[in-house]
């Protein structure tokens, strides 16, 4: 007995799912999920569409990590920081570059805050910088300074001995203590200050008195400025209610400190006034480092074994409360920041496996983190950097493989999809400003600045006009000896290797793109797990396959014979190298042969044509024999 039966996909708006799950037809998912999708972003309605290619934009020095900067609502920059140095660009242009205090081995642990006209740098091996911007190209680091640093109390067990209450004095410890590092830290010895001149040997320091010291008799009563070379330095930062928040360092992973109202550089806790600065530890069954702190509905601080939710209205010493909400971890190996979408705090897992949404929800009075990842964990390994662009609704998370695993989040509409990108070399890292988003790309053993952009097609591509046609284009030098992708007055042409910084062209052309080709993927999930009729080994025939397209020039389609491209031109349209025009509607197309391997996908649409392309839905008719 034959059966014929239809199929309409009519969104893609669960994205890409795992293999683990081919078995569960059950699930909802699998309605609006694909088997592969590669070098494609799902849209917001439900739509699958080619990305954008990648304009080139500078070549970079080495490794970086990339941070945007916004000065206002008009100027935006991006930061590019590598090994002992700064780049600024604004636009696609490099307005400044200036040295900088790290090195590219800390530059996976930077974190950065942002205030006004001023961005601070942390690093648990760094003290603090600020930078500061003056106009385009005037651009300074400097190291912040606190006007009153939190001190601890370190090593309560060791008793401290002046040798006298003013000027310079010797102090000599009960147990080995100073070190080489502890030059020019401050004390507090029975709540009076002094500053490290300079360190004998391990017992004994001389020290300056900034204070009237109340007597020369051995105590235990003394501190120790809580950030230094020798207890390390905070290790992340944000802003909460007019103070700056800094979370964790070396010595003192678990501890948060809060500067006073409006003053940035002071955290002394004084006498507990409700403006004066908060200092207190994260308490719990485990020791909890903390990775990152965020401004959210209420301060929110990521830990490497928890989240914790920090409330106060306003945060005041005898108001302030802490509450732990889950136990899923934020990553350790580097710094990913959490982002904000739509109310909600996204943030890598410890795992590395999962991307998760810690968001409030008012009927439990309480944070919930929703793992994203779930259904397609496969493509979530070991991120190193996020970024969000608001204006596509598009979370890009570059994982250590070099991939970018993209999700197209909508709750509104239930879109949960994710997809992965591909390029030739590696993507490193991410960043997005003013809805433009950058890209750190390795490629051929160096690393270059590349912006995602719609008009491109191509990667690291360049375009240029002329006002006459051109029969050689220059300046691809970064592109040197390598074969590449050509769109000469908006039709492809064949790819052309640049030989000292040059193509040729031919015929000529008024308007060139060219850069390197990359390749995109969509295929459905087998049909007989889908829930299609039919038990799995049953013979089945594709009759036929109709793609509802959406301004897409050209169309190459796998049917089970190779991939083919689909001919949109008609009789009266020109032809060879004429710019193909983009067809809107249905194209129905025949399919021969019966198959017996459920897992095959009946159709597949690949190509690397530079062109746009969007699938809104796929009309399936088949026959399946029992």
């Amino acid at each position: 007995m034959t059966i014929a039966t239809r199929r309409i996909k009519s969104s893609f708006t669960a994205g890409e799912l795992a293999p683990e799950l081919f078995g569960r037809a059950d699930l909802r998912a699998f309605e609006n999920g694909a088997r592969r999708l590669r070098n494609v972003v799902i849209q917001p309605t439900g739509g699958v569409a080619r990305r954008p290619g990648l304009v080139h934009v500078a070549a970079l020095p080495g490794a970086a990590r990339l941070m945007p900067f916004e000065f206002n609502t008009e100027q935006t920059y991006l930061l590019a920081l590598s090994d002992a140095r700064l780049q600024v660009f604004l636009g696609d242009a490099e307005v400044a570059s200036l040295p900088a205090p790290w090195t590219a081995a800390m530059l996976p642990q930077l974190s950065y805050t942002q205030s006004a006209d001023t961005l601070l740098l942390f690093h648990p091996e760094m003290p603090p910088q600020r930078l500061t911007r003056s106009s385009h190209t005037a651009w300074t680091i400097t190291t912040f300074a606190f006007s009153r640093m939190p001190f601890h109390a370190f090593r309560p067990d060791i008793a401290l001995t002046p040798s006298g209450t003013s000027g310079m004095i010797t102090v000599t410890a009960s147990a080995p203590l100073f070190q080489p590092g502890h030059v020019a830290t401050h004390m507090r010895l029975k709540g009076r200050r002094i500053q490290v001149f300079t360190v004998l040997d391990a017992l004994t320091a001389t020290a300056h008195c900034d204070e009237l010291l109340e007597d020369v008799l051995p105590t235990n009563d003394w501190q120790e400025s809580a950030f230094s070379s020798v207890r390390g330095q905070p290790v992340c930062a944000g802003f909460h209610q007019d103070r700056l928040v800094l979370g964790g360092s070396r010595d003192l992973p678990n501890r948060l400190w809060l500067s006073r109202t409006g003053d940035l550089g002071d955290f002394d806790s004084g006498s507990g006034l409700d403006d004066e600065g908060i200092e207190f530890a994260l308490v719990s069954d485990q020791v909890n480092a903390i990775r990152a702190v965020f401004s959210g509905r209420h301060l929110q601080v990521f830990t490497s074994g928890a989240e914790w939710m920090v409330t106060g209205d306003p945060l005041t010493p005898s108001s302030i409360q802490l509450n732990r909400q889950t136990r899923i971890g934020s990553v350790v190996e580097r710094q990913v920041p959490p982002v904000d979408v739509d109310g909600a705090t996204l943030f890598v897992a410890r795992s590395g496996r999962g991307v998760h949404e810690f968001a409030y929800t008012d009927v439990a009075d309480a944070y919930q983190a929703n793992d994203l990842a779930l259904v397609a964990r496969h493509l979530v390994q070991t991120p190193v950097s996020m970024a969000y662009d608001q204006t596509a609704r598009l979370l890009h998370v570059v994982m250590a493989d070099g991939g970018i695993a993209t999700l197209t989040l909508y709750r509104a509409e239930q879109v949960t999809a994710w997809t992965r990108l591909e390029t030739q070399g590696a993507f490193r890292a991410v960043a997005e400003t003013e809805g433009r988003v950058y890209a750190l790309v390795e490629r051929f053993g160096t690393h270059r600045l590349e912006r995602f952009d719609a008009a491109a097609g191509l990667d690291a591509a360049l375009a240029g006009i002329a006002a006459l046609p051109q029969d050689s284009w220059s300046g691809l030098a970064h592109l040197e000896g390598q074969q590449v992708g050509l769109l000469a007055d908006g039709a492809p042409r064949a790819a052309e290797t640049v030989v000292d910084g040059a193509i040729p062209v031919e015929p000529p052309a008024a308007t060139v793109q060219a850069g390197l080709p990359f390749r995109h993927v969509i295929e459905p999930l087998p049909m007989a797990l889908g829930g299609a009729s039919g038990a799995a080994a049953a013979p089945l025939r594709l009759v036929s396959a109709t793609f509802r397209i959406l301004a897409t020039p050209a169309l190459e389609v796998d049917l089970g014979r190779g991939v083919q491209p689909v001919p949109f031109r008609r009789l009266d349209t020109a032809l060879l190298d004429a710019a193909p025009v983009p067809f809107t509607g249905d194209i129905a197309l025949r399919a021969l042969g019966w198959r017996r391997d459920a897992m095959a996908p009946l159709w597949r649409i690949e190509g690397e044509t530079p062109l746009p392309m969007t699938l809104l839905s796929v009309t399936t008719d088949m026959r399946i024999t029992s």
